[in-house]
Parts: structure tokens; C-alpha cells; sequence
């Protein structure tokens, strides 16, 4: 099964980051991937969070993500991206991944849970988390996928939660912040999550200089199949359901582990 990574240099042009999605889309159908997974705050980013966010919030029914399902729709193929939702509370959105399949309808949606609130950063202030902590999955071409947004990827009990739940393929949809050994544990941790879970991890990430780039597919061996480098791009990979299944067995840790 074919799925590609688009690394993205979003910016506050949202028709400008929607037309490079679009092309990105359709590359990666060309390419044969039934699966193109793009960065947090794919359709709006900055170098930092702040009240413009909510203010360019929409529901999940609004224009961007209208436009996120046509063009999923028109290139026949599954879109996972990051949006910007309106939620309940005034001055405050919802950090949001969006799943489409290839008809245009909703596969899916994830609204972030663990706000990045370090480094200086205070994602909370503008960003609401998400109200429920349930692991999301969801099924396209016979893979099962797991939603997890950056900050996420330090918490290694969502990681198991959506295995536990079936994913055999975490979608880690993010826009990581630079700094000092960043890049370093961005790679860590995707390959980390990858082997103790017996998963493939897509880490798909803003580039430079928002954020560090290095999407990057990890195998469930912790073998990095793909490095999409510092340079906005989108590249197809092959992901193996089989795989899962093999290393499941070899090392069977779901069934051996004493702690829940």
C-alpha cells in the first residue's frame, strides 16, 4: 500500500497553502499513493500561535475544509491535513487533523489534545484542547490509521493507545518547533513510537524555517524508509499491513506486557 508525505511551508495565505496542497494531492496520486498525509496547521501556520488563529477558524463543514474534500475528491485519493476549527470558546480554536477520503466525504477528525505549552511557546492561550482523549482510527484501502498531532509524539500512552485500538500506521501530523537537539528528538521519538508499537509512524512536519522538516516514514523494525530532507515536497512510500503482522509476532510485547 502506497501513502505519501507532503512537507509543507505553510503561511497565513490560506488560498496559497490550499493550491499547494492540491498539487502536492495530485504528484502523490500520480505517484500511486492512496493516502496523502500533511502537516499540522497545514492550512494556516506562523512562526507562532497567536489571536489571529481564532479569528480564521472555521467549523469542519466551512470553506477550507470544502476545499480539502474537492481536492481529495478530484484526485481520488485519502487527505489527512491539519485546520484551524472554531470551538465553543470565544478567542479560542481547536487545533484540528481532518481525514477525506477519495469520494470527498469525512474519514475522520482529531482535535489536539496535549498543547504545546514550552519552549517559550504558549499554544493554550489561542488553542483549545480537544474535549475527548479517545484514541481516533480509521480505515482506508484495508490500513488501519491512528491521528496524533507534534506535541503528542512525547506521549508515549496515546502512541499505545492507538495501537491498541487496531492503527497499524500513526499519521504524526506536526509543526515542530526548532531549537536546541529538536530535530534530534524529532527523529528519536518518531522511530521510538514506531518500534514500541510495532507500527509504521509517518511524520509529516512544516519545513524550514517554522519548523525543523524531516518528514520522515519509520518501519515497526525503527528503519527509516523515508527522509523528505529540509525542502517543501511530497514523496510516496510503501506501508505493509504484512509487516505489522510479522513484527507483531516476532516480538510479541501486546501480549507480554504486565503494565496497562
Amino acid at each position: 500500500m502506497r501513502i505519501a508525505l507532503g512537507q509543507l511551508e505553510s503561511g497565513a495565505d490560506i488560498r496559497a497553502n490550499l493550491a499547494v496542497i492540491d498539487r502536492f494531492a495530485a504528484e502523490a496520486a500520480r505517484d500511486g499513493a492512496v493516502l496523502v498525509a500533511f502537516p499540522e496547521y497545514a492550512t494556516y501556520e506562523k512562526k507562532k500561535v497567536d489571536a489571529t488563529f481564532p479569528a480564521v477558524a472555521e467549523p469542519l463543514d466551512g470553506p477550507v475544509c470544502r476545499e480539502l474534500a474537492d481536492i481529495a475528491a478530484r484526485h481520488r485519493i485519502a487527505l489527512v491535513a491539519g485546520v484551524v476549527e472554531t470551538s465553543d470558546e470565544p478567542g479560542r480554536a481547536y487545533n484540528t487533523l481532518v481525514a477525506f477520503g477519495p469520494d470527498g466525504g469525512q474519514l475522520a477528525f482529531y482535535r489536539k489534545i496535549h498543547l504545546f505549552d514550552a519552549q517559550g511557546f504558549g499554544e493554550s492561550t489561542f488553542i483549545k484542547p480537544g474535549p475527548s482523549i479517545d484514541p481516533v482510527v480509521f480505515e482506508h484501502g484495508g490500513v488501519r490509521y491512528g491521528l496524533m498531532t507534534c506535541y503528542d509524539l512525547r506521549f508515549p500512552e496515546l502512541a499505545r493507545s492507538l495501537a491498541d485500538a487496531g492503527a497499524q500506521v500513526l499519521l504524526v501530523c506536526s509543526s515542530w518547533v526548532p531549537g536546541e537537539h529538536k530535530t534530534e528528538q524529532w527523529l528519536a521519538l518518531n522511530t521510538a513510537r514506531a518500534i514500541e508499537n510495532s507500527v509504521y509512524v509517518a511524520g509529516v512536519c512544516q519545513a524550514p524555517p517554522v519548523s525543523v522538516g524531516r518528514s520522515v516514514l519509520v518501519d515497526p523494525m525503527g528503519v527509516v524508509e523515508l527522509d523528505l530532507g529540509l525542502d517543501p515536497g511530497v514523496r510516496t512510500v510503501d506501508v505493509s499491513p504484512e509487516t505489522v503482522a510479522r513484527v507483531r509476532e516476532s516480538f510479541p510485547m501486546f501480549r507480554q506486557r504486565r503494565l496497562q
